[in-house]
């Protein structure tokens, strides 16, 4: 078994809300199987209370595309210069990267400079786009640890160590409490339509995709006299700057702290962002509407790299468009409006995505993704 004589001490860096939540799960795992080892680093509220020692909270990091970052560097620089020196001088056991592959590649190769084992877990996009980063990945990481199954090859055949888990999704994505009773802690008529609006984890993202959805569920609302609306606040953005977009609109939209899971679940279909969030709208069988919109740099750059026919992970993993997706200049309150109310009114198209959503549990590996990795990494510290 493990070594009980020392603590070992792990920098952990994860640089968005969907990463800080599978970290977070990690360390629970990885403290389970071995208590007292030391963890620090990036991260948010989840990995926190999972018991990191957070340096850097992710809600002043999470940005996404060209023209966001730029605004960003000077303090992204500044945390990694704190990485780099805390590598030279504190010489952690072991460095955990979750996804944010810009920064974290970089702190890779700081950790490759002092000799410090790297475990990177949630796999960057390769195949999606930016392929050649797989060749620096070789070069940098000592471990892989994937989430899907198709990424499981393009690993193996550049020669690096890798291990297919299965989702971590699979054990978190579950509603507390039934329907009813989710509808009644809300506030809603159970007798409506409800349709939820998730906008994003992302200040920044919200502010671009909750405008459209807004002026949609305006306009459905004039269409049908039976819905109602309910946006969950990601967890790390505060409710109050949430609730200050919906204000001064000629409709109500019930806005409610972390509870996402429990809004799907009562949701007839939910408007989406683009992102961890349209997977967990698959896992509980949702239907939805993809919504996914950039600074017109950002995109123009994107469509150049991306190498997908699809950005729901839902429709990635089907191999085929299950639920709409409506990108950049589409993602407009008439197209949001055209979809919603074609799920509305076409029964059996309402189905259809239904029936291909609830088999998207079954094509992404089995429970207890998290242990596994634990496993993986507890391997690398006492090997």
């Amino acid at each position: 078994m493990f070594d009980k004589t020392k603590a070992k001490n792990i920098l952990i860096a994860a640089g968005e809300a969907s990463g800080d939540l599978h970290a977070s799960h990690l360390v629970n795992a990885m403290l389970e199987l071995k208590p007292g080892l030391n963890f620090y680093g990036m991260g948010g509220e989840k990995l926190q209370e999972a018991g990191a020692n957070i340096i850097f909270d992710i809600s002043k990091l999470s940005v996404m595309g060209i023209t966001e970052v730029i605004s960003h560097l000077g303090h992204l620089y500044h945390v990694f210069k704190w990485f780099e020196k805390s590598l030279k001088n504190d010489r952690p056991d072991l460095i955990i990267l979750i996804d944010y592959p810009d920064f974290n590649l970089r702190l890779a190769k700081a950790a490759k400079k002092h000799n410090i084992p790297v475990l990177y877990y949630i796999s960057p996009q390769i195949w999606a786009w930016r392929t050649s980063r797989i060749k620096k990945i070789a070069k940098l990481v000592n471990k892989m640890i994937v989430v899907f199954p198709f990424e499981l090859s393009l690993y193996e055949e550049e020669g690096i160590d890798v291990s297919f888990v299965g989702h971590p999704l699979l054990d978190i994505v579950e509603a507390r409490n039934s329907k009813a009773e989710n509808i009644k802690r809300f506030g809603l008529d159970e007798q409506k339509i409800t349709i939820g609006l998730l906008p994003g984890s992302r200040l920044t993202e919200i502010k671009k995709i909750l405008p459209p959805m807004i002026e949609a569920a305006q306009q459905l609302s004039r269409k049908f006299d039976n819905l109602q609306f309910i946006l969950p606040v990601a967890p790390g953005l505060k409710k109050e700057e949430v609730v200050k977009l919906t204000q001064n609109i000629m409709l109500t939209i019930t806005v409610v702290d972390d509870s996402i899971y429990e809004v799907i679940d009562i949701s007839h279909l939910v408007v989406v962002a683009s992102g961890t969030a349209t997977l967990e709208t698959a896992l509980l069988s949702t239907p939805m509407v993809i919504l996914y919109k950039m600074s017109p740099l950002t995109y123009l750059v994107g469509r150049k790299l991306v190498k997908v026919d699809h950005i729901g992970m839902a429709n990635i993993i089907a191999a085929k468009r299950v639920v709409p997706e409506l990108i950049q200049d589409e993602a407009n309150a008439g197209r949001i409006t055209s979809e919603v109310t074609r799920m509305i009114e076409d029964t059996l198209y309402y189905q259809s995505i239904c029936e291909e959503l609830s088999s998207t549990r079954g094509k992404l590996g089995k429970p207890g993704a998290s242990k596994r990795a634990a496993q993986i990494a507890l391997k690398m510290l006492y090997h």
